[in-house]
């Protein structure tokens, strides 16, 4: 893998967040740049993000597997931006979340999709970090499916099957303006909107560790109000909201019941801007089977995980396709110091291959829900 360190320090110095669609475009081209010629790219882009889809033109049909990774991350400082190396580790924005990972798909497919007697697919995204409706999310509701997927989102080996579902909502509230002086003649939007917030707090606390429930984070808290001698008349607080498969109140819940539970909650208005399904792919499949032995045969646990983020395999959950999250190790995603261990690229890379080659065993997947051609959302 030492190949991929040249272009893994390029790919990270490319500051690939939602509000830079150009640089959206240099991550997807560099990483296609690594996958190299001779293939199928299958273009889509939706509200200026694009994605690709890629497979070899001698493997038509559905893919066996689909290789899927995100190239876009959250913001960060000037520094972070500028890959380093210290012993085992690649420090950068991206490094484990999870553009290294990207690069060792993309290198997986470039090597083993001619190779293979079945197809494969490599999907490449660059909206994930802002919910992936307009990568993934997309490409699906234009059809696009696999019998399995493996979003090599960062895992050390192990093997995910259940990811938690994801809200995305604003709770708002109004009040009446009124000199500072004088507040007894207004009526504060901001106090009414945290408490509000208190009680949905309440109802779902912080979590002392670790645990497999729902977690409300209070992103922000907005005004329009730019006086500090003037009661504020708005308020609007944005919320991230992650919840396990067995959270009745949100699993299977539209935008609309979800608000209401909310606003039942609160007290106020709220308005949920997206919804994400959460995630389960079924542990005693045999691709997941076979996934944990090939783990375990380079050296990994192949133990399986629950993972609290969210992730793309959402979006295939619903039709059926059995999707799991397996990366490389690291850690600090998000964060000030985040970074990938350089020596679990080769061990990704065998695991993979070993994988898809024992595939060619197997008989296919049969999906649990028949796949339906939808429009994308």
């Amino acid at each position: 893998m030492d190949e991929l360190l040249a272009p893994a320090e390029a790919l990270i110095g490319i500051r690939s967040t939602a509000d830079r669609p150009g640089e959206l475009h240099r991550a997807l081209g560099l990483a296609l740049d690594v996958v190299g010629p001779g293939f199928e790219i299958r273009r889509f882009e939706s509200r200026g993000k694009p994605s690709v889809l890629v497979t070899h033109p001698d493997r038509p049909g559905q893919p066996r597997v689909i290789l899927n990774g995100h190239l876009d991350v959250v913001p960060g400082t000037p520094e972070q931006f500028r890959a380093r190396r210290e012993g085992d580790r690649l420090y950068g924005r991206g490094a484990h979340d999870m553009k290294v990972a990207a690069l060792v798909l993309a290198t997986v497919f470039r090597t083993l999709a001619e190779e293979l007697p079945y197809p494969i697919a490599l999907q490449l995204v660059t909206d994930e970090e802002v919910g992936g409706f307009d990568g993934t999310g997309h490409q699906v509701g234009w059809g696009v499916r696999g019998d399995f997927v493996i979003v090599g989102e960062q895992s050390g080996l192990r093997v995910v099957t259940e990811s938690k579902g994801l809200v995305r909502a604003r709770v708002i509230a109004s009040g009446q303006t009124a000199h500072a002086a004088y507040p007894w003649l207004g009526s504060n939007a901001l106090l009414t909107l945290l408490a509000g917030i208190q009680r949905l707090m309440d109802r779902y606390p912080v979590p002392a560790e670790e645990a497999w429930t729902t977690t409300v984070n209070l992103a922000r808290v907005e005004t329009s109000n730019e006086a500090d001698n003037q009661v504020p008349a708005d308020a609007v607080a944005r919320l991230d909201i992650r919840y396990p498969p067995e959270d009745r109140d949100l699993t299977g819940r539209s935008a609309g019941e979800i608000a209401a539970h909310l606003r039942s909650i609160t007290g106020l208005a709220v308005v949920v801007d997206s919804v994400g399904t959460p995630h389960r792919a079924d542990p005693d499949s045999p691709q997941v089977v076979a996934l944990r032995a090939a783990a375990r045969a380079v050296g990994g646990s192949g133990e399986l995980l629950r993972k609290h983020g969210s992730a793309d395999s959402r979006f295939y959950f619903p039709h059926g396709v059995g999707a799991v999250i397996f990366g490389p190790s690291g850690d600090g995603q998000h964060g000030a110091d985040e970074y990938v261990e350089i020596s679990s690229l080769q061990p990704y890379f065998d695991a993979l291959s070993l994988f898809l080659h024992d595939l060619r065993d197997q008989p296919r997947a049969q999906p649990s829900v028949q796949p339906e051609k939808s429009k994308p959302t």
